[in-house]
């Protein structure tokens, strides 16, 4: 069966997030399934290669999906995006090898989250940022990250306490950039687990505010307990950029 693979941007702000839900038609992978049973008029099963949380962005979103009939790639974007929202499209469409898969071919994630220093926002990027008014040591949160990458149990940044499958995870690379109206957080890593981007940047906060030292990340590392971790940063200021494959 031919095998399709979709590049998808979208706001997140009035989804449950990417996975399809029965008791709501307001999700990601819904409203993209729909389209694709109205197009093919088959049950289409839509793969994506990860579950961003309710109100979570994508620029980079990837997907698959399984078809009886060949068709035309182009065909397929144009249809998509004249019958989608408004608020999500096709960057591409490519017809690849049967046993590709988005989610387990993945080689690389990369998540950005956005603080606005200051409490009004611009009001075209207000939905893309969190506002914080406390000015934070950057220096001290770089250095933290450092703690933080390479290959760990990351358990204690897994917003699914009951989380069964292993919990190991490896950050390639923690990078925070400062401007004169942001601070960007962007993490790039094999893999995340439920949450784990907004609990990393709650964390890395809490050390920039003065409330932890960078050191504190290697036995928070090792407790593996959620509760010794930070806070949970709201959903809107965190994009789901690239996903990379080999």
């Amino acid at each position: 069966m031919p095998n399709y693979k979709l590049t998808i941007q979208y706001e997140g702000t009035r989804y449950k997030g990417w996975q399809e839900q029965k008791h709501t038609e307001a999700t990601i992978q819904g409203k993209l399934q729909r389209v694709l049973e109205r197009m093919t008029e088959e049950e289409i099963d839509l793969q994506g290669s990860g579950r961003t949380d309710a109100g979570v962005h994508a620029k980079g979103q990837i997907a698959h999906f399984h078809t009886k009939a060949v068709w035309d790639v182009e065909q397929i974007k144009k249809y998509m995006n004249e019958y989608l929202p408004e608020d999500i499209a096709i960057l591409q469409v490519e017809q690849v090898d049967g046993r590709f898969h988005s989610r387990l071919n993945a080689k690389s994630k990369t998540y950005e989250y956005r603080i606005y220093k200051g409490s009004k926002p611009d009001v075209f990027e207000r939905r893309y940022v969190w506002p914080m008014e406390e000015k934070l040591d950057v220096a001290k949160m770089r250095e933290a990250a450092g703690h933080l990458t390479g290959t760990h149990d990351f358990m204690a940044f897994c917003g699914n306490r009951r989380m069964k499958k292993t919990t190991v995870r490896t950050i390639y690379q923690i990078e925070i950039e400062e401007t004169e109206h942001e601070i960007r957080m962007r993490f790039t890593g094999s893999g995340f687990l439920q949450n784990m981007v907004r609990i990393l940047t709650g964390t890395l906060v809490e050390v920039g505010r003065g409330e932890r030292t960078p050191e504190d990340m290697e036995w928070i590392l090792e407790s593996r307990d959620r509760q010794q971790a930070g806070f949970l940063m709201p959903a809107k200021g965190l994009t789901l950029m690239e996903v990379k494959y080999k």
